[in-house]
C-alpha cells in the first residue's frame, strides 16, 4: 500500500455552495481582522474569498487554505448543532436549516 504524496485540492462548488461559503468567509474575516493573533487565518480566508468571488468553474485551494477552512467549518457545525438544540422553535428551525447546508457542503467536498 503506497501513501498518496500529493492531494488534489481542486473543488467544484455550485452557485449556492459558493454563496454560502463566501458569506461564511466574509463573516470570519470581519470577526478576525481586529485581532492580530489571527493574521495567518485572515490571509488564508482573504485568499479563499478572492477565489470564491472569481468566476472560475474549479477552485484550487492550497493545503493551508483547505486545512483552515475545514477546521472552521467543523467548529461552525459543532456550534450550530449546540444552538439548534436550545432556544425557541423559530431559532431552532433557522439553525437547523443552516446546519444542514453546512453539513452537506462538508460531507460532499471536505470529508476524507
Amino acid at each position: 500500500m503506497t501513501k498518496l504524496q500529493f492531494k488534489n485540492y481542486t473543488y467544484t462548488f455550485d452557485k449556492n455552495e459558493k454563496k454560502i461559503l463566501l458569506n461564511f468567509c466574509d463573516t470570519l474575516l470581519k470577526q478576525m481582522q481586529a485581532d492580530e493573533n489571527f493574521f495567518q487565518d485572515v490571509r488564508a480566508f482573504t485568499s479563499i474569498t478572492e477565489k470564491l468571488r472569481s468566476n472560475e468553474y474549479e477552485i484550487k485551494l492550497t493545503k493551508e487554505e483547505r486545512t483552515k477552512l475545514v477546521f472552521r467549518i467543523k467548529e461552525n457545525l459543532d456550534n450550530m448543532k449546540k444552538q439548534a438544540s436550545k432556544g425557541f422553535f423559530i431559532r431552532r428551525w433557522f439553525y437547523k436549516q443552516a446546519y444542514n447546508q453546512f453539513k452537506n457542503i462538508f460531507e460532499k467536498h471536505f470529508s476524507d
